[in-house]
């Protein structure tokens, strides 16, 4: 199986919602805290209705349109889409969200990835936060320089949930602005 990956089109954005959506229902279930079918539907639902695909679209377009503040790449396998990776500037870096179908995972795609996106984010600090259950993505953002960044916490009142950082690099500039 051949994989390729390249910067989102708008039109992707209707297998985008869906995989989202099927990426929360396979990796973050967890019956001890409540997060269920019913709750990750509840909060991820949307991703996959026109209105979240809508969203997705847009997210593209600015992308595409201005991509210093917005980062979007797609994993294909032919014409099927089987991963992604988003981020966004506002005060920070933020990594996420992230995902590859299990055909995909193996393959070096990942590291692909995060070397993509750490060239779109130079030597700034990013962060990103991960499901305390997941790990899987724990060893691989640590595989990557990000470390925990603080406490858990519980994203919407329910998902405990580990904040992640890897720091800017040494050659920093403090007064680098990014656009």
């Amino acid at each position: 199986m051949s994989f390729t990956i390249a910067t989102a089109h708008p039109d992707d954005a209707a297998a985008l919602g869906p995989l989202h959506l099927a990426n929360w229902l396979q990796n973050y279930p967890r019956a001890d805290v409540g997060v269920d079918e019913s709750w990750i539907r509840e909060q991820r639902g949307s991703s996959a209705t026109p209105e979240g695909i809508a969203q997705w679209r847009e997210f593209i377009e600015v992308a595409n349109q201005h991509p210093s503040p917005h980062f979007c790449r797609v994993v294909r396998s032919g014409a099927e889409i089987v991963g992604y990776l988003c981020g966004h500037w506002e005060e920070s870096i933020t990594l996420g969200p992230m995902y590859l179908l299990g055909c995909a995972q193996g393959h070096g795609l990942g590291d692909r990835l995060m070397a993509e996106f750490f060239t779109w984010a130079g030597p700034a600090r990013i962060r990103l936060r991960v499901a305390d259950h997941n790990e899987r993505a724990i060893r691989f953002s640590l595989r990557h320089g990000f470390e925990m960044a603080g406490e858990r916490y519980l994203w919407r009142g329910r998902m405990p949930t580990l904040p992640m950082i890897r720091e800017a690099s040494a050659t920093t500039d403090p007064r680098r602005v990014r656009p």
